[in-house]
């Protein structure tokens, strides 16, 4: 008899499936929305009428979703162990490579999603505050590119931690003790133009990026998400699940 094996789209639906399923994973997507319209909300009453811009209210409503969607790719791969179905997933899926790349794959689809997402939330605060439709188009594949990084540094720290809070924490603490170390810390101000994911994202929302730009950005990357990613799928693939 030969073994039918899922492919990786089947595996993507199936995972994209749990992410809305859980609780924690809907509620985390209704708290993503409702900020973005919140914070798009409060800048069209208190903003100055000339900051009232289709750009402006655009970036307002990428922030929260900036800050939120690693937690959602962290809960993607940490709630397999914390609900314990890691063991059903991988019996029926016993090449767990498989399975993580397709946690990967739904974590790049959120990341994708969360655009035309913000796009409509600024098009109505443009529209009820009577704004104008400033915009340039690298806004949209910058704040895509953006979300993609940070939502697979969340699936990397889940991957290494495999625990829910723990992972968390760590992304939310590491990332921000390096900023503040690297501000603050003159010998290490070079370094952080290189790892300091907070500064080698900025350009993504500019109307160009140089080369060097560029290079920082890879190098924050690697070392952000890259790295946790591989570390993780080895702890996963070697990891006992009973």
């Amino acid at each position: 008899m030969t073994e039918t094996t899922p492919s990786l789209g089947r595996l993507t639906v199936v995972e994209l499936r749990k992410l809305v399923d859980t609780r924690s994973g809907r509620w985390l997507l209704i708290t993503i929305a409702v900020l973005a319209a919140v914070v798009a909300t409060l800048q069209a009453i208190f903003s100055e009428p000339g900051d009232r811009t289709f750009a402006n209210f655009y970036l307002v409503s990428v922030f929260p979703v900036a800050l939120l969607l690693p937690v959602l790719g962290i809960l993607l791969v940490t709630s397999e162990w914390s609900q314990r179905t890691a063991l059903t997933t991988f019996t029926l899926v016993p090449k767990r490579h498989r399975v993580a790349a397709a946690k990967v794959t739904v974590a790049v689809i959120a990341s994708v999603v969360a655009v035309p997402a913000s796009l409509a939330v600024a098009t109505v605060a443009t529209a009820a505050s009577s704004g104008e439709w400033t915009f340039h188009a690298q806004l949209l594949w910058g704040a895509a590119l953006a979300h993609a990084i940070g939502v697979l540094m969340g699936v990397g720290f889940g991957m290494l931690l495999l625990n829910s809070p723990l992972a968390i924490v760590v992304y939310l603490i590491l990332p921000t003790l390096w900023t503040i170390l690297g501000a603050t810390i003159r010998s290490l101000n070079t370094v952080a133009q290189w790892l300091d994911t907070t500064i080698t994202t900025a350009p993504l929302f500019e109307p160009e990026m140089t080369g060097g730009q560029w290079a920082r950005l890879g190098v924050s990357v690697a070392v952000w998400a890259l790295l946790p990613l591989v570390a993780g799928m080895i702890r996963i693939n070697m990891r006992e699940v009973a």
